[in-house]
């Protein structure tokens, strides 16, 4: 047999084997997807180095697992007791994605049902524990915001810990029974019709007091001026008045020193 025919039979031997195993031997990852290898004959699980999208070449006797890495959304709805032990029930929305580096240890603790294994329980259990610490009413309108802050910060730590990334988590729902709900938006009623009163009589108070500083203003004004008006000040005035009044067209005749003060009279007009 000459080195042709065993280059030959080389070559053929190599395309069977490709055809028989070529779906254990390559694989290709789509955008969006990462991929974890176990080799069960020297290393196992290999947590560091993760597959990125693209065509990829194996042993056929280690095996790959593909993971979905784009953003996740999950809605979970549950009954949960307040800082009162008053059963709520709350509407949840979380989003969420794997850290893309990090899925090899993701693989190893929990697999690819990571989603009902690891962030579902996680979630809700961060909604019970913030939602003890508060009251129904503070949950349903007073606090809302803390309380939705509050489990955000908390699942974001819990889940970066076990190698998810969340992306958002938004309360959609607070639900009440109806009796509790109503006592409750009729005390918010009320509260906000006294903010109201007590506006109005501070707003009225505060009218109140500009007109008593100006009427003292005007007061002292007229204090000061009745001080400064001497007998020959008024006098001077009085010939000053006068003198202009007799620049009017209508004046005819003035007589000086006739009234009791002694000031010129204007008598006469057409």
């Amino acid at each position: 047999m000459n080195k042709k025919t065993i280059s030959l039979g080389m070559i053929a031997f190599a395309v069977i084997i490709v055809i028989a195993f070529g779906s254990q031997l390559f694989f290709t990852l789509n955008p969006g997807e990462r991929a974890v290898i176990f080799r069960p004959y020297s290393t196992g699980l290999d947590k560091t180095n993760i597959f990125k999208p693209g065509f990829h070449v194996k042993a056929p006797w280690n095996s790959i697992t593909i993971y979905n890495v784009k953003e996740l959304k999950r809605e979970e709805r549950m009954d949960v007791l307040d800082k009162n032990g008053l059963s709520i029930n709350i509407d949840v929305s979380v989003r969420f994605n794997p850290i893309y580096d990090q899925i090899g240890y993701l693989h190893e603790r929990f697999g690819r049902n990571y989603v009902d294994q690891l962030v579902v329980p996680e979630v809700r259990a961060t909604v019970r524990q913030v939602a003890g610490r508060y009251t129904a009413e503070e949950i349903y309108s007073t606090k809302r915001s803390e309380v939705e802050q509050s489990i955000i910060q908390e699942s974001k730590k819990s889940l970066d810990k076990n190698h998810i990334e969340m992306r958002a988590l938004l309360i959609r729902s607070i639900n009440l029974p109806d009796q509790i709900k109503q006592a409750i938006e009729n005390k918010l009623k009320q509260q906000q019709e006294a903010l109201a009163y007590k506006f109005k009589l501070d707003r009225e108070k505060s009218e109140a007091e500009r007109k008593r500083i100006e009427a003292e203003g005007i007061a002292g004004y007229n204090r000061i001026i009745s001080k400064s008006l001497s007998d020959n000040v008024l006098k001077q005035r009085g010939i000053e008045a006068t003198l202009e009044l007799s620049k009017s067209n209508n004046s005819k005749i003035i007589v000086v020193g006739s009234s009791k003060d002694g000031l010129p009279l204007i008598l006469g007009n057409n």
